[in-house]
């Protein structure tokens, strides 16, 4: 998985954000509180965020509705999957991954670690 062009993780951190379906005129109308960018701009990317399936869209009268299609927590598992899989030696390049996390992250990851191994043993 490629990781989000800036314009594109700017649209994405909304509907993480918001949690709900939103217009493009929605994304446009915040963005713009920040800095300024076109509508047609942010109506090209939804639609190219929806054609790589970061979004799903359901039509309401004449308007498109968007919606992320995974959580922000999926995406990012799948930027570090690809991370991995870059590597010739997957286990080096998770060592190395886990020598870098901080106390908090660690226990994170035994709690994640547990959990899936009681997953596969049920």
């Amino acid at each position: 998985m490629r990781r989000l062009g800036e314009l594109e993780a700017e649209i994405m951190d909304r509907f993480w954000r918001w949690g709900r379906p939103a217009t493009v005129r929605e994304v446009v109308d915040d963005i713009n509180r920040h800095r300024s960018v076109a509508y047609t701009t942010v109506t090209t990317v939804t639609g190219i965020l929806f054609h790589k399936g970061h979004l799903t869209r359901t039509r309401e009268g004449r308007i498109w509705l968007y919606r992320a299609a995974a959580t922000r927590e999926a995406y990012a598992a799948a930027l570090m999957e690809d991370g991995l899989g870059a590597s010739e030696d997957r286990t080096a390049a998770l060592a190395r991954f886990v020598e870098n996390l901080d106390a908090d992250e660690l226990d994170a990851l035994r709690t994640a670690l547990h959990e899936a191994e009681r997953r596969t043993d049920g």
